[in-house]
């Protein structure tokens, strides 16, 4: 009975996050968004039972629950100040546009995210990360505004960066490399409607490939790396250069996105925005980095009787192609291409 529950609460979450995107009226969105948040919220409390997770799901129940008041409050006004003409109507998009970011966990209004983050099972953060983001961010994309997005992006870069660095758990570390990859599709967004879809789903693939490594693994903490000197070579090498490609170092897959909205912003001039965003991802290169280097690099012991212990799990395959796909998708794509 319990798993048919979730599985109605899944199909719930999937489709209100569809019809907000599908539909035309910002009440009918908020109500959407609404029906997302409820079906959410039970399964985060699924499964194991702990302080932290208790503690995440009120975080992210209240902290929605505000964003969502205050959206449904500037959509009020928005519909009333139609028919007195009461403000400027940018005033609303602003109110709108924060209250979306709020929802998203992007810079300055991130506070809650990697807090929750830090309380929930490696998939239902994925879930966090990913599908969560995908409604705010259709509905921001409606409503653009340049000198606003401009302060959140250059914000969402810096804390994304400089988050990260002194993180010991990994969930809090994949929650500030989300924040710094909000940063690049609201960048990606701003210029072109497109290509934000596109960093999105790279995005996606890449974090979900990764997340079912950890996940798998059951890894939360970095200090649990070294304890997997025997891990299998190979799920190493895995591991190692997948982090990489999430980071967005060529040639793996996770630079295509990068690569195409650095071509966007040269194209349309915009340098400065340009030279701050691949700092401040050399940083988070910087701890993908270290991570890996600790991963593969030291406490190296290996016993050959422990070698195929991680192989005996059945998705384990699954998931290893998966990573395979996000180390060398780049190049597959570039030879496809070449070939066409």
């Amino acid at each position: 009975m319990k798993k048919i529950l979730n599985n109605i609460l899944l199909i719930m979450l999937i489709f209100s996050s569809l019809i907000t995107i599908s539909g035309d009226s910002w009440l009918g969105a908020w109500m959407e968004l609404e029906i997302n948040l409820l079906s959410f919220i039970p399964l985060v409390n699924e499964g194991k039972k702990n302080l932290m997770t208790s503690e995440s799901s009120l975080k992210y129940f209240l902290t929605q629950a505000f964003a969502s008041s205050i959206l449904l409050f500037a959509i009020i006004l928005m519909m009333m100040s139609f028919n007195l003409n009461w403000m400027n109507n940018n005033f609303y998009e602003l109110l709108i546009l924060s209250t979306l970011l709020l929802k998203n966990g992007a810079a300055p209004f991130h506070f809650w995210f990697p807090g929750v983050m830090e309380g929930l099972s490696w998939i239902n953060g994925l879930i966090l990360m990913t599908w969560q983001k995908i409604a705010p961010l259709m509905l921001i994309s409606y409503n653009i505004n340049y000198n606003f997005f401009l302060i959140a992006i250059i914000l969402s870069m810096i804390i994304g960066a400089l988050g990260g660095l002194n993180q010991t758990s990994l969930r809090k570390l994949m929650a500030f490399s989300s924040i710094n990859h909000l940063g690049w599709m609201l960048m990606a967004m701003m210029n072109n409607e497109l290509l934000w879809l596109i960093y999105f789903v790279f995005y996606f693939f890449l974090s979900m490939s990764i997340v079912l490594l950890f996940n798998n693994l059951k890894l939360f903490h970095f200090n649990q790396i070294f304890n997997f000197s025997m891990m299998n070579p190979v799920i190493k090498f895995f591991l190692f250069l997948n982090l990489l490609s999430l980071g967005g170092l060529p040639p793996f897959l996770g630079f295509l996105p990068k690569w195409l909205v650095i071509q966007n912003l040269v194209e349309t001039n915009q340098l400065f925005l340009l030279f701050i965003s691949v700092c401040l991802t050399l940083i988070t290169l910087y701890y993908y980095l270290r991570m890996s280097y600790s991963i593969y690099m030291l406490n190296f012991n290996k016993n050959s009787w422990m070698l195929m212990n991680n192989f005996s799990n059945k998705n384990m395959t699954f998931i290893l192609t998966m990573n395979f796909f996000s180390i060398m998708g780049l190049m597959i794509i570039s030879l496809i291409y070449l070939i066409l």
